[in-house]
């Protein structure tokens, strides 16, 4: 007695179909994937990493860490870290949103590794000594306080105790509203520090990174010998709806952005992430 078409193969006899063997479908590792804010591209996520976190098809900058920022600029295994154990304090007791800043605090530390959103260090560049700061915008969206005020001001001590040239990479969201007026005096202590480094004849490289804003930006930021900023950068004071609504007037498209400003020469340049280690070629002895 002949089979039924249910009892061999269903409704669809497998033996009829050539080529490959179906196979499930796999899950795909999250993470591996990441799209382009600039031109909106699916990109390989290890791919940007080995451009330093840069738009391999339109050039955006995406923002990176404190870490890996340290690791992209300075030649392997030259950074020395110093004043790693200087941390931020809750003078103020400041609560806000119903949490204590002192508890936001241990979770950007647990978060970041560091105790506060800067890192200071001398370091080697393309063979070039220099004193290294670089501002973490992974805590605390790089916000300047009372404990990263004292570093940027002891790095700058640092570079003139050594001879070396001074690079700081900013990246900052301004003062920090948790210690109030405290974090406001840093404005004028770092700006204090590199006048006194200016009259030695220290050089000051500053590098304006994404995004650079308030406090900063208004103190050491903007003090620079050579003011460099990455493509696309963020960079000004207030915010963009502050001023629209104090000025009561339209605001040219991008007045905040790098390129504006370099056309109106408060940037000296614009340099790509891969680039901006070859410009420590201007360091020149004290």
């Amino acid at each position: 007695m002949a089979k039924t078409e249910s009892e061999t193969n269903g409704p669809y006899d497998s033996s009829l179909f050539e080529g490959p063997a179906m196979r499930k479908k796999r899950d795909m590792p999250d993470g591996l994937w990441m799209r382009c804010a600039g031109c909106e591209s699916m990109l390989y996520r290890k791919v940007v990493a080995e451009n330093l976190e840069v738009c391999p098809q339109c050039g955006y900058h995406f923002r990176a860490g404190g870490r890996l920022r340290v690791k992209q600029l300075a030649d392997p295994d030259t950074f020395e870290e110093l004043f790693a154990d200087i941390a931020p304090a809750d003078p103020l007791e400041f609560r806000w949103a119903g949490k204590q800043y002192a508890d936001r605090l241990r979770a950007e530390q647990a978060k970041t590794g560091d105790l506060e959103a800067c890192l200071t260090g001398a370091a080697y560049i393309k063979g070039r000594r220099v004193a290294l700061g670089v501002m973490d915008g992974e805590f605390l969206m790089g916000s300047m306080g009372s404990a990263l005020g004292e570093k940027i001001t002891l790095i700058i001590e640092e570079a003139g105790r050594r001879s070396l040239p001074l690079v700081i990479v900013c990246m900052s969201g301004g003062a920090r509203m948790h210690e109030g007026a405290l974090s406001l005096m840093q404005m004028a202590k770092t700006a204090a520090a590199l006048a006194r480094f200016d009259d030695a004849g220290g050089l000051f490289l500053s590098v304006l990174s994404d995004p650079t804003t308030g406090g900063t930006t208004a103190s050491f930021a903007m003090l620079g010998d050579i003011i460099i900023a990455e493509p696309g950068a963020l960079i000004g004071f207030a915010g963009q709806r502050v001023i629209a609504n104090t000025l009561k007037a339209e605001l040219p498209e991008g007045f905040q952005r790098a390129e504006f400003l370099k056309e109106k020469g408060f940037v000296d340049m614009i340099v790509a992430r891969n680039d901006i280690a070859r410009l420590i070629d201007y360091c020149k002895p004290l």
